[in-house]
């Protein structure tokens, strides 16, 4: 398996990212033409925004997070040249679950669905962290 593909899901969880921004822009640009906010308050508090926007605004918060570590146990499996099927499926996982946290957040923002959905991505991230854990024991012990 080439270990290039480790990078496909941590590149769609940043296009992802990428079509947030732009959400978040349509929201905003969409709140000003409605009037619906305080420019002084918005400039000083971004919590003055509407609730449409502070809703992708929260999520866009949010994949600066666990993502983060996802990003470096991506690279750390490269590193380690230890690419594998598993490895590529979790990282998938990772991302496809941060593609539905992003959706449920965004919208109907339902705080149980998220957390299942979150929670299945974090034990994604604990999977490769162990996967990289297993790469280095000759070095841990």
């Amino acid at each position: 398996m080439p270990s290039q593909l480790i990078f496909v899901p941590v590149l769609t969880h940043i296009l992802m990212v990428v079509m947030l921004y732009l959400l978040l822009l349509i929201k905003k640009k969409k709140a000003l033409k409605n009037h619906k906010i305080d420019l002084k308050a918005t400039a000083l508090n971004c919590k003055a925004w509407p609730d449409d926007v502070l809703k992708v605004s929260n999520n866009l918060d949010n994949q600066f997070e666990a993502p983060v570590m996802f990003y470096a146990v991506c690279v750390i499996l490269f590193c380690l040249k230890a690419v594998s099927l598993p490895a590529v499926i979790l990282a998938w996982t990772f991302t496809l679950s941060r593609f539905v946290h992003a959706y449920v957040h965004t919208t109907s923002n339902y705080v149980p669905v998220r957390m299942k959905v979150f929670s299945m991505g974090i034990a994604s991230l604990v999977g490769l962290v162990g996967l990289a854990l297993y790469e280095l024991r000759p070095f841990l012990f």
